[in-house]
């Protein structure tokens, strides 16, 4: 029997059914209809005979596919079943993949029921961008403290110092996962405390100055875009919430006959539900506002200039501040929290109203679930007496009184 050469198999036409041409030794090339040549070795164990598929001619040479034949034949004389080996091969692959890093991450993310689609999508990007491509495959239990600086190093040597830590955080909360899942033995970005640097956090800047809140106040009731954007802008420090809960509004959460906002828990940081009391000023904007984006319960209050089913982008409030000239340093969108929080304290408003108003944390979970409605009447009363303060600062008048009623004080 004459060996295959690269002429015989270059020379090799398809036939209308499957045939082979024999080598030596078990291996033989089979020619399919298709014009596709698969080399193949065939062989017997136990007893029974067998047959592989070792890949396809061109890309696997003669001189590969005859020392792949070599190999195999040695597990067969060795007492080895090459067939179950390669079986055990993709199987120990596949619990390989669903052990990666990615793997894990992605079924950790998943369960992340209590999150807001931001944060989710927010968890999804920077492992996608800073995680996936570098240890996505590598098996979890792989990892080491190494392996994680490596990777949170990339995003601190361009600065991005925020980026970095989070990035640290994300992959130490997978990390904790796979172990509580048994699928590693430990957290390695605990080993990484004080590696990287420290960088001084950024508080959310906010004026706390009456005449520049006036100045600021004046500037914003001047600003001219586009309309919900105006809208947004002059209603943000009415109700001082966190700028991703005012702009992914609903109108399902607006009662303007009982001149309240009720944000779900779902929605607000904290996971609880929030009251905001509406002044006549935040009425008359949200009524300017309904015709323009209402008409739906399920329609944005501020939608995205390119799709209604969108929220406006979380840099709008940001950008049209940046255009009236206030910096980032100066005022931010955020900031209008610690301007409302700073001018109310000093009023001598009490405290807990406040707090209660910024929809800040509370220790305990249960009692915050159910006293969101706590001081309503109280908060109603202040909410009103700041949106007049505000007023009487943008029309630059010598504000004589702004205090609570005297239950209201601090003592």
């Amino acid at each position: 029997m004459a060996l295959l050469t690269d002429t015989r198999l270059r020379a090799l036409k398809p036939r209308p059914k499957v045939y082979r041409v024999s080598d030596m030794d078990g291996l033989c090339i089979e020619v399919r209809p298709s014009g596709a040549r698969c080399w193949r070795f065939r062989y017997r164990f136990a007893g029974r005979a067998n047959m592989l598929s070792l890949g396809e001619y061109p890309a696997m040479s003669l001189q590969d596919a005859r020392r792949e034949r070599d190999r195999l034949r040695g597990m067969v004389k060795a007492g080895r079943d090459p067939s179950a080996a390669r079986q055990d091969e993709r199987l120990r692959a596949t619990l390989a993949s669903a052990d990666s890093f990615e793997a894990v991450a992605r079924e950790w993310m998943s369960q992340r029921g209590e999150w807001t689609a931001a944060t989710h999508l927010r968890a999804t990007w920077i492992l996608e961008t800073y995680a996936f491509p570098w240890i996505g495959r590598r098996p979890v239990s792989s990892l080491t403290a190494l392996d994680v600086l490596a990777l949170v190093r990339r995003p601190e040597s361009l600065g991005k110092h925020d980026t970095a830590t989070r990035l640290k955080q994300r992959v130490g909360q997978v990390m904790r996962y796979a172990v509580g899942t048994g699928r590693a033995d430990r957290d390695p970005t605990g080993d990484l405390r004080g590696a990287l640097k420290t960088v001084r956090a950024r508080h959310h800047a906010g004026l706390t100055d009456r005449t520049a809140v006036g100045g600021l106040m004046r500037a914003i009731w001047d600003y001219r875009g586009h309309a919900p954007t105006v809208i947004a802008l002059r209603l943000t420090p009415l109700v001082f919430l966190r700028p991703g809960e005012l702009r992914q509004a609903l109108w399902s959460e607006i009662d303007l006959d009982a001149a309240e906002w009720r944000i779900p828990g779902e929605r607000m940081k904290m996971r609880t539900p929030h009251i905001v009391p509406l002044s006549r000023q935040a009425l008359d904007l949200l009524c300017d506002l309904q015709p323009l984006t209402g008409g739906s319960p399920h329609n944005f209050l501020f939608p995205s200039i390119r799709s209604r089913r969108r929220p406006m982008s979380d840099a709008t409030i940001g950008a049209a501040l940046r255009k009236l000239g206030y910096t980032s340093d100066q005022q931010t969108a955020h900031g209008f929290r610690t301007t409302a929080s700073t001018l109310l304290n000093e009023a001598g408003f009490n405290r807990d109203w406040i707090e209660r108003q910024l929809a800040h944390s509370e220790r305990d979970g249960v009692r915050a679930a159910y006293n969101y409605a706590e001081w309503l009447p109280e908060r109603r009363r202040m909410m009103q007496a700041w949106a007049d303060l505000l007023d009487a600062l943008r029309d630059g008048g010598k504000v004589l009184s702004f205090t609570p009623p005297v239950a209201g004080r601090v003592r």
